[in-house]
C-alpha cells in the first residue's frame, strides 16, 4: 500500500467520523424534545467512562485523556446545539435526497433530520418530535405520490409552505471508477425510470434501491466495482463522490412539488391555499363545487382524488388553490364549500417557491 493510497483511506475515514458527528447532533438534538434539562451531568460522565473503555478494547493507541478530551469536546458541543433552541424539518430519505433538498430551500435555518418512511415524518411533526415535516406529493412526470396523499388524508396536519423543485439527476461514481467501466446503477425506481434514455442509449444494467441518496451513501460505503449511483448533485459532495455527468434525466420540466407539514398554521403572506374535502354520491356535485370557485375568480391549480383506504368506495378529493389577496377572498367560498360536502378540511395558507 502506497502512501497515496494511504492518504485515501484516510480522508474516506474522516468523512465517515464528520458523517456519523452530524447523525450524533442530529439525535442529541432529538433528546431535547424528550427531556426536561439540557445538563444531564450523569449521562455525560456514562459516555465518557464507556468510550475510553470500548478505546481500550481496541488498542491502546489513543490515550484515555486525548479519548476523554476528544469526547469532552463532543458532548460540549452538543449541549450548546441543544441550548440553541434549533428547530427540526423531516424529510423521507438519507441526507442528500431531494427531500432535504427542498427543506432547504424551505427554510435554510432548519436542521434537516432524515427519516425511514413517509410515516416517520407525518408522526415525528404529530408528535412534536419535529417542528416540520416535508413530503412530495406530486411528480411532473410521475404523477402523485399515492403513499403521501393517503397519509395527508388520514392524519390531521396542516400545510406551511410548498417548493416546487426541479429535479436534476447526477450520475455518481468512485473516485477511482473509470466512466467507461460501469456496468451498473443504483437509484431509486421513479429516478431510473427518469433517466431511461441516458440508461439505455449506455447500456447500463439499472438495479432498483430504496432512495436516491440512499443509493450514493451504499456506493461510498461498499464499494462495488464498476457501478455508479443515479443521485442529486448534493450526494457528490456529501459522500465524496465523483459527478460523471449531470442532468441526465430524459425531460429538462422534471419537477417535484413538495409540501410543507406543521401543526400550526402560517400567518405570513401567502399566495395559496389547501383543502381535502368529500362529495354525496350525486351527480354534479363535484362540478357543484368548483363551480364555487370560479364564480369567485379563484384560480385551481391542482385536482386529484384518492379512495380512503378503509372505504374504497369513498373518495377524497385534494383541492389546491391561487389568489393574490387569498385570506380575504378565500372566506365567504370555503364557507359555501363546507356545506355543500360530507367531509371537509382546510389545511393551510401558504406561499409556493419554485426553484428551477
Amino acid at each position: 500500500m502506497n502512501l497515496q493510497k494511504i492518504r485515501s483511506l484516510i480522508d474516506e475515514i474522516d468523512g465517515e467520523i464528520l458523517g456519523l458527528l452530524n447523525k450524533r447532533m442530529e439525535l442529541a438534538l432529538r433528546t431535547t424534545k424528550l427531556k426536561d434539562a439540557v445538563l444531564d451531568a450523569e449521562r455525560e460522565k456514562q459516555v465518557l467512562d464507556e468510550v475510553a473503555r470500548r478505546s481500550r478494547d481496541y488498542n491502546p493507541l489513543v490515550p484515555d485523556d486525548v479519548i476523554r478530551s476528544i469526547y469532552g469536546e463532543i458532548i460540549k458541543a452538543s449541549r450548546g446545539i441543544q441550548e440553541g433552541k434549533h428547530r427540526l424539518i423531516g424529510f423521507q430519505g438519507e441526507h442528500g435526497a431531494f427531500g432535504e433538498l427542498a427543506a432547504r430551500r424551505f427554510d435554510p435555518g432548519l436542521v434537516t433530520i432524515p427519516c425511514v418512511e413517509f410515516a416517520d415524518v407525518f408522526d415525528g411533526v404529530e408528535k412534536g418530535w419535529l417542528n416540520f415535516g416535508v413530503v412530495p406529493v406530486e411528480n411532473s412526470i410521475g404523477g402523485a405520490v399515492v403513499d403521501v396523499n393517503a397519509l395527508m388524508i388520514q392524519g390531521g396536519l396542516g400545510v406551511t409552505g410548498a417548493v416546487k423543485l426541479r429535479i436534476s439527476h447526477c450520475l455518481l461514481t468512485l473516485p477511482e471508477t473509470h466512466y467507461q467501466d460501469i456496468r451498473v446503477l443504483y437509484s431509486h425506481p421513479q429516478a431510473l425510470s427518469q433517466c431511461r434514455n441516458f440508461i439505455d442509449r449506455h447500456q447500463i444494467e439499472a438495479r432498483p434501491y430504496y432512495d436516491t441518496a440512499g443509493a450514493a451513501r451504499m456506493l461510498a460505503k461498499e464499494k462495488p466495482k464498476r457501478t455508479a449511483a443515479i443521485a442529486s448533485e448534493l450526494c457528490a459532495g456529501l459522500y465524496n463522490l465523483e459527478i460523471v455527468k449531470d442532468r441526465i434525466e430524459d425531460h429538462p420540466f422534471n419537477y417535484t412539488r413538495f409540501l410543507v407539514l406543521s401543526k400550526e398554521p402560517q400567518t405570513g403572506p401567502a399566495d395559496m391555499g389547501s383543502i381535502i374535502f368529500s362529495t354525496p354520491h350525486t351527480a354534479g356535485a363535484l362540478f357543484g363545487i368548483l363551480e364555487i370557485f370560479a364564480r369567485a375568480h379563484i384560480n385551481l391549480t391542482r385536482i386529484e382524488s384518492f379512495p380512503y383506504q378503509d372505504d374504497p368506495s369513498q373518495c377524497a378529493f385534494f383541492l389546491d388553490f391561487r389568489h393574490d389577496d387569498i385570506r380575504n377572498a378565500i372566506d365567504p367560498v370555503l364557507e359555501e364549500v363546507r356545506k355543500r360536502t360530507t367531509t371537509f378540511r382546510f389545511l393551510g395558507f401558504y406561499k409556493e417557491e419554485v426553484c428551477s
